[in-house]
């Protein structure tokens, strides 16, 4: 036994590589040159075999997909069904290559019928993909049993790649290829065939971005869509096409009737419907699915004062009638070889790829011909010389040799000859043979040019191309544009609150972090139901369309929209749903948001500031780091700015001091530690909080005073001094 050594970290990377550039090549990306991945390549062939060409009958899917796996693609009959179906989709891919009868899925995302029930042939588009196949114009390798024989591509008369676009995921590559509009592409390659030196900037001019199947609206500058196609990466922004229909009387509806590519409709039924029951968009009274074979969604908005476009700009942003499609324009080139192609270096990449398959169909043909012009020789050598060839057939034992030798004749033309049958030896035969053998020796002469000329090969190329540009103009929905592009759009300016509902609600939260909110404004909250062991810790009169920032002992801000608090009679949502907090981390202060407000921090080190409500929005989930501390200090409060003084309270239980000062002494700061407030040896500050002077110290603003302005004036000093003893137990009064 030969046992060898190696280091397994070099087996683990020799492998892992084989198993990458497998999935890359076999599976994932497709060829530029005709823009198929192997297993839509094996089914166009399968059905190629199986004589299913546009004007045939269909025959089921499932033995199209049978013949793929038992003869070119050892792989699972339901993947390969999969992409089957997929050519046939017309909302999935823009010129279907394969023509299905029977239910081959929907928008909606409903799957295609099982392979048994649907049947398949090839479309036009997918013969033109196969046209020469038989002339030698590519190259077959064995399959995987090695009993037949498959293309490594197919001649592809038709720009596949960019036609159909394509999307796969690799090992550390991925491929997203949007389609394009045939008729934009075709000019683009007759262009591109006359001026190789056109540039991308030139060729966008012709090719202004994707044609997507379901149509919708691009809205991008021509900048973004620029770099996207020169870099063969980017991304655009694809949204939906609406209208505005009148009911009368002012009242109207919208009607949305091309969504994204790529996007599941009931999906967005279904999203914006959740948004309403939710009341996360309160401006949209229902919305409806009235498609048939065309795609029309209502929606119909609560109040006729509610501006169409507002609505609509609002929808792009919260649901999937405005997406973003990632540009990848990545595939296998002639080397099969993995690299990321600019368009100019696809439609290049195309054109090479035909000169190729024009250069091996002449190159067969020629061989045919020559073949053929060899045995009307040998014809035309009988008929000259009938009566002699005729008496060596009848007398010589081995007429074979003998003709060969007389007339120089090679073996082939002898067997010819003597195949010959008696009714060919007609005087018409005789001229029509004479005509096929000039006419021959002509064909050979523009061959051989076609082969010597490149001129020549550019001329064959251009008619192909203006030939299929016209036939394609006659296929009815094939060269007219479908996705509009918008290079001049700008996005609405609107303010959420000019249609979000303005009802009084109340938002309640629990001490173990529990938030829910309950309609309307009341005196009284204590019937408000928790959980077992919960009780109320912040309740928060408020109305739908405001937001509540939340202060954190980590001092950190968060903002919460009150129209995104779940309500109802039950417990509600945990906080965390809402924002990403700590588990240890405490919510100690919550409050509406105000416009200029202005409030007091706090640490347990002894430390504060001023800040305004204005640096406080938090944009994300994560909230506003605005306090800094230290380890192993803490938030501990924070407070209206009001009246003209700061009490704070610090030390340790048995010697806890209270000091009053000016609110001069604290600064205005948007983030930071803030400055010293009291002083103490050890313990900690409890609290500080605003108050008026000349009202004395009350009980949380209440009008309950716990120590009456003359007697205040007892703790009256300095920041940063340490303050008197507090009257009996304040601190927990406060």
């Amino acid at each position: 036994m030969n046992i060898k050594k190696i280091e397994f970290s070099s087996a683990l990377e020799e492998r892992y590589l084989a198993y990458a550039l497998s999935t890359i090549t076999h599976r994932a990306l497709p060829d530029v040159r005709d823009g198929l991945k192997p297993v839509h390549r094996r089914l166009l062939y399968a059905m190629y075999q199986l004589r299913l060409g546009n004007n045939s009958g269909f025959k089921k899917s499932a033995r199209v997909v049978g013949d793929v796996i038992g003869k070119f693609h050892p792989h699972g009959d339901q993947s390969v069904y999969e992409a089957l179906v997929r050519l046939a989709q017309a909302f999935s891919t823009r010129y279907p290559l394969i023509d299905g009868q029977g239910n081959f899925g929907n928008i909606d995302g409903d799957n295609a019928a099982a392979m048994r029930y649907t049947e398949a042939r090839l479309t036009s588009f997918a013969e033109l993909m196969l046209r020469d196949i038989t002339e030698e114009t590519v190259d077959f390798i064995k399959t995987y049993d090695g009993s037949e024989e498959e293309p490594m591509v197919l001649p592809s008369a038709f720009p596949n790649l960019l036609a159909n676009g394509s999307s796969g995921i690799a090992v550390g590559m991925a491929t997203n290829i949007p389609p394009h509009n045939v008729d934009e592409l075709f000019t683009a390659l007759l262009k591109l065939l006359k001026k190789p030196n056109y540039t991308n900037s030139q060729l966008l001019k012709i090719i202004p971005g994707p044609d997507f199947p379901t149509g919708g609206e691009i809205v991008d500058s021509s900048q973004s869509i620029k770099e996207a196609y020169s870099k063969g990466k980017g991304t655009i922004r694809l949204r939906s096409k609406w209208k505005q229909e009148s009911l009368g009387r002012g009242q109207y509806q919208i009607v949305v009737n091309e969504i994204p590519y790529q996007v599941n409709k009931s999906r967005i039924i279904e999203k914006v419907s959740e948004l309403i029951d939710t009341k996360k968009i309160n401006y949209l009274e229902t919305i409806q699915d009235e498609s048939a074979e065309d795609i029309r969604i209502v929606i119909i908005p609560k109040n006729r004062t509610f501006k169409a476009e507002v609505i609509m700009e609002d929808l792009f942003k919260n649901t999937d009638l405005e997406t973003r499609f990632s540009i990848n324009l990545n595939a296998i080139n002639s080397k099969l070889e993995p690299r990321l192609f600019s368009l100019k270096d696809t439609l290049k990449s195309f054109i090479d790829h035909r000169y190729n398959i024009l250069k091996r169909r002449s190159k067969y043909r020629l061989k045919q011909t020559e073949s053929r012009i060899e045995l009307l020789k040998g014809f035309l050598i009988v008929y000259a010389n009938l009566n002699k060839i005729i008496k060596i057939i009848r007398t010589d034992s081995d007429p074979e040799k003998k003709l060969m030798k007389i007339f120089k004749l090679n073996k082939r033309q002898a067997e010819a000859v003597l195949s010959m049958r008696l009714r060919h030896l007609k005087k018409l035969e005789e001229k029509e043979i004479k005509s096929e053998y000039k006419d021959l020796q002509i064909y050979k002469k523009e061959l051989n040019l076609i082969l010597r000329s490149k001129t020549k090969q550019t001329s064959i190329l251009d008619n192909e191309f203006k030939e299929s540009l016209a036939t394609f103009k006659k296929i009815e929905g094939s060269s007219k544009r479908r996705t509009n592009i918008n290079h001049s759009y700008e996005s609405i300016d609107y303010s959420i609150e000019e249609f979000e509902s303005k009802e009084p609600i109340t938002i309640i939260i629990s001490k173990n972090g529990w938030i829910k909110s309950i309609k309307g404004h009341q005196d009284d909250y204590s019937n408000v139901k928790y959980k077992d062991g919960d009780s109320e810790k912040f309740i928060v009169q408020c109305k739908h369309n405001n937001k509540i920032i939340l202060f954190s002992s980590m001092g950190k801000f968060y903002t919460i929209n009150c129209s995104k608090v779940t309500s109802g009679r039950g417990f509600g949502d945990p906080l965390s749903m809402l924002i990403d907090k700590a588990d240890n981390e405490e919510i100690i202060f919550s409050n509406l948001y105000e416009d200029g407000q202005e409030y007091l921090l706090t640490s347990s080190a002894g430390k504060g500031f001023f800040v305004n409500s204005n640096d406080l929005i938090a944009s994300t989930k994560s909230g506003r780091k605005v306090m800094n501390l230290k380890p192993n200090d803490r938030a501990v409060s924070c407070s209206n700015k009001e009246g003209d003084s700061i009490a704070v309270i610090s030390g340790e239980k048995k010697s806890i001091k209270l000091l009053v000062f000016k609110h001069e002494d604290i600064p205005f700061m948007q983030k930071g530690r803030g400055v010293s407030l009291q002083k103490f040896k050890s313990g900690k500050t409890y609290s500080s909080f605003c108050l008026d002077s000349s009202e004395g110290l009350k009980v949380n603003s209440s009008s309950k005073v716990l120590i009456s302005p003359k007697e205040l004036k007892k703790w009256f000093g300095k920041r940063a001094q340490a303050g008197k003893i507090e009257p009996k137990n304040l601190h927990t009064k406060i």
